[in-house]
Parts: C-alpha cells; structure tokens; sequence
C-alpha cells in the first residue's frame, strides 16, 4: 500500500505524456468498500448500516461504502474470508468456530451482543422439548440460528440431531409458517408481529438470552492484513457506523428511521415499535465498542461445548478475536462533531 502513491503519479505522469486520461486510475482508488448485511431484505440487526448510509454518515467521514445485502451471515463471512467482501457483520459463533478450526485470518472491530434469536411456533401449546422430529426453520446449515437453535435445544435435553433444520432466507420461514409447512422457526423478535399481521399467531417458546445471558450476537469483521493496509478507512466505517447508532437511539428520529429501513410488508408502526424494544436491549452500542469479554468468551465456551470448535482444534482467544483500537480512534472522530 506505501507504493500507491508514487505509483500511482508515475502512471498520470506517463498519462499526460501520452494525452492518455488519468480518470479510470482514480476511479479504481474510489472503488466503495463492500459492507455485507445479513438479510434480503436484510434483518433488523442490518439497519445500522443502512442507516449509517442513507443519512449519508460514511460520505461524511470520507468514505465509499456500498451496503450489500445477502442471503445469510454466513455468506458474508465467506465473502469476507475470499476477498468479496471489504467487512461484514456476521454471527459471532460463527467467526469464532472459523478462527478457530481452520485460522481465518479475520478480527471484530464492532459488535452486537445482545441476540435477539428465539424458537417460535405456531402451535401456541408448544414447548422446547416438542421440536424434537420437527422441521425447524433456520438461515442456513451452520449459520448464525442454527448456531442458536443448537443452544436452544441443549436447554431442553435435545440436539440439532433431533430435529430436521430446513434452511431458509427469514422471510421464507416466516412464510412458511403462516402457511403451515413448518411450525417451528428461529426467529428475531421483530419477526412475529410480520406472522400474527397475516392472521397467525405464534407463541415464544424461549429465547436465547433466557437460555444463555451471556451469549453474544454478530461482529463487523474484517480481514488483519487489509486493516493493517486501510487501517484509517475502517476508523471512518466505524464513525458512521457509531453515528448511526446514536442516531437510531434518539427517539426523535423514530419516524426518520421508519422512513430509511422501510420494507414491504412492514407497517412504519411496526418499524417503531420494534426499534424500542431493540434500544431497550441496546442492541447497537453508543458508548462501548460492544465486545465485552465476558461474553465473548462465553461464546467461545459454548462453541467449544456444543462442538462448534471441534476436538483438537485450539479455541480462539478474546485478545485474537477483537481489536479495539478501532473503536477508540472512531469515536474520538465523531466526538469531534459533538455526536
């Protein structure tokens, strides 16, 4: 990355010789990072990026930032391990079972750690141990609420073994339950009222956080080396991300943030109503950089319980897993506008 710059002026020097236009060198510098969100449409977790980009928070701290959703966090975290992908946020067990197992060579700058995964049905006299034999609906086979529905299980004397995980984009679970294909989902909580507004009612039958307290949700991630390289241009990532987050947490801006992740299906009310019981839960941080060690490390424990990590494989530790200092340069940035 130091050879950039002379590189780059020997080129338009040459250019200028040769009346050959510099343009197509500079657009290639200006190339957005892609930013991958879980979800098409993406989940509620996601609206901090989307937020961070239509109220133009990346342009003003100097950065070119596309928000790119996809099926699941797993495949934003292949993305991010092949190169596709500049960051993404995807599910902490997740990273930590591939650090772990086969040493990708990614670190979380930015978290979420309070899941809001829970088992719903749709029969309202079910409990955890009746989704044995059941089809159960999660993102994909090893994605983020499988991961959950794994937990989940173990609470009730059950394993992934025990029931017949059908991978599905949310919104296809959650189709498929209203028209009784499957009973049981893992879903967000922001995900029954779309249900019950379709005249089905679905009962919680537990969450993880009543499961495991100390469970930690999703990471933006990004790869070592290339924060080494553009260590600066993930500090302005983050500053919008943080931006945003203090937007979202101000309830004067409820309606605007209605109007930013609107979505077909979705009432503005909804919207709202759900953006209140996230902040409740402080579901997108302000104030910290949401990389608690004690949670994580709780992740860490129950990959290694679950076999997330599998044997002989060395469990990643809290100090490889984040860095912090991205955090810390990116709000001294925002406090600079007084945010």
């Amino acid at each position: 990355m130091k050879r950039t710059v002379p590189i780059a002026a020997a080129l338009c020097l040459t250019a200028i010789l040769s009346a050959f236009p510099c343009s197509t060198l500079t657009m290639a510098q200006d190339k957005p990072l892609v930013l991958t969100v879980p979800g098409i449409p993406p989940i509620f977790a996601s609206t901090i990026a989307l937020v961070a980009d239509k109220q133009g928070y990346f342009k003003k701290y100097g950065v070119s930032v596309e928000v790119r959703p996809v099926d699941t966090g797993t495949t934003g975290a292949r993305m991010l391990a092949s190169g596709d992908a500049a960051i993404s946020l995807s599910p902490t067990p997740l990273l930590v079972n591939q650090i772990s197992n086969v040493n990708v060579d990614v670190v979380g700058i930015y978290g979420l750690p309070s899941p809001s995964f829970l088992l719903a049905s749709t029969d309202l006299n079910a409990a955890c141990k009746d989704a044995k034999g059941q089809p159960v609906g999660v993102d994909a086979i090893g994605g983020a609420r499988a991961n959950a529905l794994r937990e989940i299980l173990r609470s009730c004397g059950l394993t992934l073994d025990d029931v017949e995980q059908v991978a599905l984009p949310s919104v296809a679970t959650q189709q498929a339950m209203i028209s009784n294909v499957i009973k049981f989902g893992v879903l967000h909580f922001d995900e029954i009222p779309v249900i019950e507004a379709q005249g089905k009612p679905v009962k919680t039958v537990i969450t993880l956080n009543e499961v495991n307290p100390n469970s930690h949700f999703a990471m933006f991630a990004v790869r070592r080396a290339q924060l080494a390289e553009r260590r600066d241009v993930y500090v302005k990532v983050i500053a919008g991300i943080i931006a945003a987050a203090r937007f979202m947490a101000d309830a004067k801006n409820a309606d605007r943030f209605a109007e930013l992740v609107a979505r077909p299906g979705v009432s503005k009310d909804d919207l709202k109503s759900a953006l209140k019981r996230f902040l409740a839960v402080k579901y997108w941080p302000t104030d910290d950089d949401g990389l608690p060690q004690s949670r994580l490390e709780g992740v860490i424990a129950a990959s290694v319980r679950s076999g997330g990590i599998r044997p002989g494989s060395t469990p990643v530790t809290y100090d490889r897993l984040v860095d912090h200092s991205v955090w810390k340069d990116a709000v001294a940035l925002v406090a600079k506008d007084g945010m």
